[in-house]
């Protein structure tokens, strides 16, 4: 028999479902992994909802170019991470 029992699993289910919680919040409230709770959300039919694109084109281009800086940024704080990781790698040897 699993850890939890099946009323505990369709109460954790329902703060996502109907308390709109975000599904690692819930785990996280819960005390439950996030791994598991995905789990019983996945056998409850639930399914993560997409998020709605704005139908305005030039609404759509500014969040293109906000992503595109943010991808940007993203790319070049890894490489300073990789470049102190490889500097701090080599002094301890």
């Amino acid at each position: 028999m699993g850890r939890y029992s099946r009323q505990f699993k369709e109460e954790a289910i329902k703060l996502v479902t109907e308390q709109n919680y975000k599904p690692a919040e819930a785990a996280r409230k819960l005390g439950v992994p996030d791994t598991s709770y995905e789990t019983w959300l996945k056998r409850a039919g639930w399914v993560r909802p997409q998020a709605k694109l704005p139908d305005d084109p030039k609404l759509l281009q500014v969040q293109l170019r906000e992503a595109q800086a943010r991808l940007k940024e993203l790319e070049l704080e890894n490489e300073i991470l990789k470049k102190a990781t490889a500097y701090f790698a080599r002094q301890s040897l």
